[in-house]
This record gives C-alpha cells, structure tokens and sequence, in this order.
C-alpha cells in the first residue's frame, strides 16, 4: 500500500529552479535511499516532505500517517539536559501518563456511578498507553542511547554544551525513539563512528515503518535500502535494489538507451542520405516527383522523435596528481605517544611505523583521539625543518604530550583537515591559489576546472564556499604540489558520491604514502592496504586491508600488535612457504633493506653537516659532492627494492 505519492513536484528560490515535475510513490514499509549530486536539492524535497518548505505539485500521504524527520541544524533551549530533548519524543504518551496520575488520585475521593465510570477511562487510557508502548519508554530509551553512544553522563549535559555534531546525534536519537510511520533521515551516519553506523544498520533493517534516506555513505546504502531513487533536474529515475544493484544497473540501461541512440542515427543517416539522392535526381532528371519525394521525406524526418545522446553521468572533478618526488623507504615512525586533556587520556604508549607505499587507515570510536594523533603529526612536521608542509591554513595542529615522532627523508606532507578553513576568506577561488602557488591566471584556471571551478566560479569569494567547494579546493591544492606524503582527516565529508568515487581512483593511482582516518567503510575498503584500531588507549595493528580487518574482528580475534619487522617477516614466511621464492631473492632483499636504513641515515648526516659548514664554502663543496654520490646510491637501491618487492609478493 502507498504511503506516500509526490506528483508534479517543482521548487524554485527566485529566478532559480531548483527541480521541476518529479514524481513518485513510496511503499509502507519501503527503505529507500534518494541519491544525486551535491546541489541537486535532495534536502529541499526532504523539508518540503515534512511540510517546512513551500513548493508547487502534490505531497500526500496516507491518512493518519506520522512522519519524523532528522534535522542537520536542531534548535533547542540551551538550557534543556539531553535526557529532556530525548523525552520530547515521548510528549504524547507522557501527557497520558499524566492523565492516568490524576485518575487515580481521583480514584480516592470518588464513590458510586462516579468511580466506575472513571475506572472505565482510566482502564481504556491504559491500554492505549499500553499498545502506544508507554510501558517501554524506558527501555526504548535505553537502547537507542546505547546504540547511538549518548552515555548517562551526556544525558545530563545541556544542549547548549553540545558540539554541531553531538547535537544532530541526539536529534537522532529523539527522531527514532518518537518511532513515526515515515523516517526522514538526511545524512543519518553524519557524525557517528563506526560502532554506531553498524547499530543504526540494523535498526533500520529491523524497522516497521517507512524509511526515506539521503546520504553518500554506499556502504550504509547497500545495507539498509531496498530501493534508490536517482534525483535530477526534472526527474526521479528508480532502481529497485540496494547501492551495488543501482551501479551495476545503471550502467546496463546507459548501454541500452546508447545502443538505441546509435540504431536512431544511423535510420536518420540513411534518411536523409535517400533525401540527397531524390535532390540530384530530381535536378538531374528535372522532375518535380523527385523533389516532392525529397520534400515528405524531410516532413518525415522532423516528425520524428529524436532521442538525445545519453550521458552516463554529469560533469565530474578530476582529481589527479602531478608527479611527485618518491620519499625514503621509511615514511613514519612513532613511538610512545601520549596525549590527555584535563582529566581525560586519551592514549598511551601509541607506536606505529609507516613505510613507502603503504595506505593506513586508523579507527576508533569518536574520542578516542584519531584526529589528535593527525594533528600531532601535523605539528610535528610543521616544527620539523627538513619535511615540507602545507602550513597555510593550518590551525589546528597539537603538540604531543610525551613520545616520539619521526619523519623519513624527502618527505613532502600534505594534509587535509576534517573541517577545512582558510587564513583569508574575503579573497576569490583564483586569488587563492595564484597567490599560494605563484601562477599565472591561465593555468591556475586550467588547474581549478578539474574541480569544477569554472567560468564565474572561480570568482566566488571562499567565504562563501560549500563545505564541499572547500574540500575540492584544498584537494586540488594538494594535489598540485606534488606531495608524497598525504594526511587525510574523513576526505570524504561534504563530497558526493560522484566525488567521492573520482577522489578514490586517483589515490589508488596514487604513488606515494597516505594515512588517514575515515568512517566511510567503501572508501576504507578501495584505498586502505593497513588498518590500526585506538582501543584502550593504544593502538592495534592489523596488517591487512578492510576486509581482513573485518574478518579477524568478526571471528573475535585480537589485533596484530606486532611490529612492522615482524610484519615483514611473517610474510616473507608466508611467501617462502606457499611461492617458494628463490632464496637468494629473499637473502638480497634483506640485505638491501639493512643498505638503505644505512645510506639514509648516513645522508641525513650529510645534510646536517652542510648546515653546520654553510660559511665554509670548500667544505660544503666536498660534502655536497658526498650527499650526491649518497643520493644516487639510494636511488638505485630503491629501485632494486621495488624490483625484487614485485618479484616476493608475485
């Protein structure tokens, strides 16, 4: 049965069309998921649904059906505890639990005709509240609290005390303890971990009523939905199946919509090559029959409907790297760190190495300092004289409060932050990045349209940037400076789905070293080739990528804390014993990496001693002539390492 029909639905800000003439209906029961690009107005159809945007078309619902829905930017009384805000979603039932109070205190002073006719009310008050689930308030509330992580001590917080996320986390939470029978969710996963992504999952599996979805979460998507609704300009196009079905689909129906386009041009080629031929014999032949034959024909051809070229999609960000300059073997290393505020640790003794190549994605539940440990590192490179950063726009870096971090040689970081700002907002897009990086007009716009900044755009001041106009600025200037070493906090906040796939195809083709941090499980599973997990105050490694992490978690093995050498070694023991690697290539390439540890350490001694002898013209000479001769040592040893690295791992 229907429980909601849209029809004809169009919606404009002034002189500006949002989306005109969408239509369609949403089942009861039905989990659906509305996707399309960033501006293509999923949250307006989603507010004009609850009824707080004007529009024209037809919104109906089935009669006496409640709808719910999850605002991004919930306004309370600063004042309310997060218990009270919760509790709002039980206004109905606690009225009439107020009212079953008042009976029975009544039930003293009443006597005769009175007493039974109020015993009547009060029993069938009851069993309303009983049906409505007014005995369960605690439990539901319970539950929800656990799954969504608003612990007790939250509970008696107050609103105001909130950060933008936790706000829309306990807004949350009221929208699926009032239990509607439509669920408007836009962006639900937004400012949950990982933990609470998977609980909400499976509630939403499990839930009766009818769910609407917006999100860019594919992994979400593919678990809970069980349709996706496409969103265009001027229509909602339908594909019955979760995310991965959507993909697959699309692509089948662009083949056959593109396979009919072509079968029509050629009908209309050969059309109007009979046209051409009627022409030259009616001239040739100076007969009007021919030129009339060629004239229905032309009739013929403009009656006909023509079918536009399908597009398989619109215009897309082209995220590509230029070369960069490849850094020493060991990228990263860290060694007991720690950081604590006020009277929370947030972690002790964190120790982890990261190597050339490798792609690390670090989990945790949300607090357990993730974010920090980027930071850390970020302030850390920003001190340290030999590693090149991008330091403009960089606020919030934080010092470590006891261990040790250590960068590899040559390394070039670039780094991304969760929440992306800029030094200067009262500047355009193009003044921005001529100034940063000292180009001409013509190629900082060549460079900016790859992400879509294009004719007028790249006028707009960066104040008035989206957050995801931000993040494809920040990106498109990382990716311009050629960096080796990317720190990347949650890349995918505020991109599309489009973005998102376009921004995980060039850093599969990325070839350098990258550590982030992410809760979007399909970007973690396509780039990360490590995972380490903040549990306990530490730090777990697993030396595998997503789907191995998910596989030892689920059989409820422990972590790998071993060390990156023993990491090695097992592997090399592994190949030994199931490829049966000639053992001189094994021998070699130990060798090798106990040559370049050293040849490395030896040039950073080098540049140490050009720095101490910079007046000393002679000697720097002679030492600069030495780091050369060290550099290109390392060079042919890298080279040698990548070779037999290809050879081990087959």
């Amino acid at each position: 049965m229907i429980a909601l029909s849209v029809n004809k639905l169009s919606k404009s800000f002034g002189a500006t069309t949002i989306f005109e003439q969408l239509s369609m209906d949403v089942q009861e029961g039905e989990r659906l998921g509305l996707i399309g690009p960033n501006g293509c107005g999923k949250t307006t159809v989603m507010k004009i649904l609850m009824g707080n945007e004007d529009y024209e078309g037809t919104v109906a619902y089935k009669k006496g059906i409640t709808v719910g829905y999850l605002n991004q930017m919930p306004d309370y009384d600063p004042s309310m505890t997060i218990l009270e805000v919760m509790t709002l979603a039980f206004d109905q039932l606690n009225q009439m639990k107020h009212q079953m109070t008042d009976y029975e205190a009544s039930f003293v002073t009443l006597d005769g005709d009175a007493l039974e006719r109020a015993l009547k009310k009060y029993g069938v008050l009851s069993h309303q509240f009983e049906i409505e689930g007014g005995y369960d308030i605690e439990t539901r509330l319970g539950m929800i609290s656990e799954g969504l992580d608003i612990s007790p001590t939250m509970q008696q917080q107050t609103f105001g005390q909130l950060s933008g996320g936790e706000k829309t986390r306990v807004e949350l939470a009221k929208t699926l303890l009032e239990e509607p029978d439509v669920l408007l969710l836009d962006e639900p996963s937004n400012h949950l971990d990982m933990a609470s992504i998977e609980w909400l999952e499976e509630f939403l599996k499990s839930y009766s009523g009818t769910a609407i979805v917006v999100s860019h979460d594919r992994y979400f998507l593919d678990r809970v939905v069980t349709r996706i609704v496409e969103m265009s300009y001027d229509r909602l196009t339908v594909f019955h199946g979760n995310y991965s079905y959507y993909v697959v689909e699309k692509e089948r129906r662009f083949l056959i919509d593109m396979k009919f386009y072509e079968n029509e041009q050629k009908q209309i080629k050969r059309v109007e090559d009979q046209i051409k031929r009627y022409r030259i014999w009616g001239t040739m032949r100076d007969s009007d029959k021919m030129f009339k034959k060629a004239k229905e024909l032309e009739k013929r051809l403009v009656r006909m409907d023509k079918t536009e070229r399908p597009k398989f999609d619109n215009a897309k960000v082209k995220f590509a790297f230029n070369s960069q300059n490849r850094s020493g073997k060991r990228v990263l290393a860290v060694k007991g760190l720690a950081k604590g505020f006020e009277d929370k640790q947030l972690f002790d003794e964190v120790d982890f190495d990261l190597f050339f190549g490798e792609s690390l994605c670090m989990l945790g539940n949300n607090g357990t300092g993730k974010s920090t440990i980027l930071k850390m590192l970020i302030q850390e490179a920003i001190d340290d004289e030999y590693v090149w950063i991008n330091h403009q726009d960089i606020h919030d870096a934080t010092t470590k409060d006891g261990g040790e971090i250590t960068f590899g040689s040559r390394i070039k970081v670039g780094y991304l932050a969760q929440e992306v700002s800029f030094e200067q907002e009262d500047i355009t897009i193009l003044e921005y990045f001529t100034d940063l990086h000292s180009l001409p007009n013509s190629v900082a716009r060549k460079e900016l349209a790859k992400v879509l900044f294009v004719k007028d755009d790249i006028n707009k001041m960066i104040g008035a940037l989206s957050g995801g106009e931000k993040s494809r600025l920040k990106l498109c200037s990382l990716m311009y400076e050629q960096v080796n070493l990317m720190i990347l906090d949650e890349p995918t906040n505020h991109l599309d789905i489009d973005s998102r796939e376009i921004l995980e195809e060039t850093l599969i083709e990325y070839h350098g070293t990258i550590l982030f941090v992410s809760h979007d499980r399909y970007f973690i599973a396509k780039i990360a080739n490590r995972m380490a997990e903040i549990m306990n105050y530490s730090i777990d490694y697993y030396a595998g990528n997503y789907d191995y992490y998910r596989e030892q978690k689920d059989k409820g093995f422990g972590a790998q804390t071993h060390k990156v050498k023993e990491i090695k070694t097992e592997v090399v023991q592994k190949v030994r014993d199931i490829k049966k690697v000639p053992q001189k290539y094994l021998l070699e390439y130990e060798m090798l990496e106990v040559t370049i540890a050293e040849l490395e350490e030896a040039q950073s001694e080098t540049v140490e001693a050009m720095i101490s002898h910079a007046s000393d013209s002679k000697q720097l000479s002679d030492i600069y002539g030495k780091n050369q001769e060290l550099e290109d040592a390392l060079m042919s040893c890298y080279e040698r390492w990548e070779a037999l690295t290809k050879i081990i791992s087959g």
